[in-house]
């Protein structure tokens, strides 16, 4: 499997950061920095990191099945994450996911026909002090509002 440059160089750095026979402890980050390329976690995907890292495909794919930010099928661009646990959700999140849906059209887990947005419920991003509060990719949004997101989705649209 080919990547950029940039990434290639990553891997290097991170499979020389760990002693010999300990590579493996590089399979997540492995995982989320090619996902962030390549689109998601292909098989193709888990069988090169595997390599790299000396470990099974099975060993890769438990990882891939046990940790919610590895996707097996491409998200949005500006993937969309709300929390509905209990702080989030005693301060608007479901509301603000009800929203979401509405707005965007979509479900937990799909992705926009234009292949802009996917849109995902989770149980917690760490954000409690600030509920409700969404994540798009990487980028933290706290104290938010229905108000607040359809800004943020008129403020991403713009983006392409």
């Amino acid at each position: 499997m080919t990547f950029s440059p940039e990434l290639e160089a990553k891997f290097e750095k991170l499979l020389r950061h760990y002693p010999p026979g300990r590579q493996r402890s590089a399979v997540i980050p492995m995982l989320l920095y090619a996902q962030d390329e390549v689109g998601s976690i292909t098989p193709e995907l888990v069988d090169e990191v595997a390599r790299r890292a000396g470990i099974s495909p099975l060993q890769v794919n438990e990882v891939v099945t046990y940790y919610s930010m590895l996707h097996g099928k491409p998200l949005g661009k500006h993937h969309i994450q709300i929390c509905t646990n209990i702080s989030c959700l005693l301060t608007g999140g479901a509301e603000l996911w009800d929203h979401a849906c509405k707005q965007l059209g979509i479900g937990n887990k799909e992705v926009t026909p234009d292949g802009q947005f996917s849109l995902e419920e989770v149980e917690c991003i760490g954000a409690c002090s600030w509920a409700p509060a969404i994540q798009v990719n990487y980028d933290f949004h706290h104290d938010m509002t229905p108000e607040k997101l359809d800004r943020l989705i008129d403020e991403l649209s713009k983006l392409h």
